[in-house]
């Protein structure tokens, strides 16, 4: 389960209860931290804590945040700076070198537009959208909070601000999306400052893994603990079954060429084809050569068998140059010695990870830079 699922999850059942809870957000990162700008945990007023914001070295201080802006009702913006090692608050010594500034909301049940219920609708419509949050870095003055949520298709839900303000969010939003890339803005009303995080938020990944054998199981164990959708097809209802796989899992048992039936195909479904059974496997490939919204395809095997498919599927009509085979990767995963399946399984969802980010799959060490680019996190400034 992905840690916003369980977020919303506690927030039904605390909600079913009448516990009091508050939502705390990572608004802004400047410099280095564990967890980055949208990082959510839910804090109950017990001290029941779901979800995290950091790797553990802020939650006892922001428990107790959490609880004190429980108590005044009121939203508040906490600064913690990891830069300073010997700080007894946050005590980890982590040597991150970063400010963090998070947000904690307290949550009104009555509030149909409350911080959880906002995050509920991207669970239920599972599309890209813009969450938008806004604050004060000035921390005397008032902290609006989670305020909007903002589809690809410019749906809106949430608590519009007056017009002016709302067109240049919706701006930002679409640009969030456009990119890719959450985005910090900094508005200057009427000589007020108001800052804004729009975070670009991303549905599940699908995995579909089209085979049902012991491997698959594996894989399909793998990818529910990313929080990823699996779906498992397969013509063997002695292997696709709800037995054999994790209870998240869709299961479908149906012949290869009516494997696109029942799944719903989106930019963020990855198949691999792992049936073991190279007839099986190139029909389904057939069927996904026509479909370019999928972003990638990974079939198992050696690079000869997958020599052998392109042979075939050349000598079938398939035009390759114009079908496009840059999303398929085979043999699938990346090499780091796999052997196992456990290991075959952790290099094919690295691959993955790898392609939908845009990354390329190296050690960071490598990398001489910051793992996240610093002007991310800069605030454009605008003027209303």
């Amino acid at each position: 389960m992905r840690e916003l699922d369980a977020i919303i999850s506690q927030y039904e059942l605390l909600k079913e209860q009448d516990v009091q809870g508050v939502l705390a957000t990572v608004v802004h990162v400047d410099g280095s931290s564990y967890r980055r700008a949208g990082a959510r945990m839910l804090i109950d007023e017990f001290g029941n804590i779901t979800g995290a914001i950091s790797g553990g070295c802020l939650e006892g201080d922001a428990l107790r945040k959490a609880l004190h802006a429980l108590h005044q009702q009121k939203n508040k913006l906490v600064t913690y700076d990891t830069s300073d090692e010997d700080d007894a608050i946050i005590g980890a010594q982590l040597g991150c070198n970063g400010i963090i500034q998070v947000l904690f909301e307290p949550l009104d049940y009555e509030d149909e537009l409350n911080p959880c219920e906002l995050l509920k609708k991207l669970i239920d419509q599972k599309n890209p959208s813009a969450i938008v949050v806004q604050f004060n870095l000035n921390k005397s003055k008032e902290q609006p909070g989670t305020k909007l949520v903002i589809s690809e298709n410019s749906e809106v839900f949430g608590s519009k601000p007056e017009e002016e303000l709302f067109k240049n969010i919706l701006e930002q939003a679409h640009l969030t999306l456009k990119n890719n890339k959450s985005h910090f803005a900094e508005y200057l009303i009427d000589e007020e400052t108001q800052h804004i995080f729009i975070q670009n938020y991303q549905p599940p990944v699908k995995l579909i893994i089209v085979g049902a054998g012991n491997d698959a199981q594996i894989l399909a164990q793998q990818a529910d603990l990313l929080g990823w959708d699996v779906v498992v097809t397969d013509g063997r209802p002695t292997h696709a079954n709800k037995e054999r796989f994790t209870s998240s899992c869709q299961i479908i048992v149906s012949k290869p060429e009516q494997t696109l039936e029942n799944i719903e195909i989106d930019h963020r479904s990855c198949f691999v084809l792992m049936s073991h059974n190279y007839n099986y496997d190139l029909a389904v490939l057939k069927l996904l050569l026509a479909e370019k919204m999928i972003p990638y395809i990974g079939i198992l095997g050696p690079l000869k068998k997958y020599q052998r498919m392109l042979g075939e599927l050349e000598e079938e009509g398939f035009d390759l140059k114009k079908e496009g085979v840059n999303n398929i990767y085979a043999p699938v995963g990346l090499e780091i010695g796999a052997e196992t399946p456990a290991e075959i399984g952790l290099s094919i969802l690295a691959e993955i990870q790898s392609v939908l980010t845009g990354k390329n799959a190296r050690s960071l060490r490598e990398k001489s830079t910051p793992i996240h680019e610093k002007k991310e996190n800069q605030f454009k400034k605008i003027q209303i």
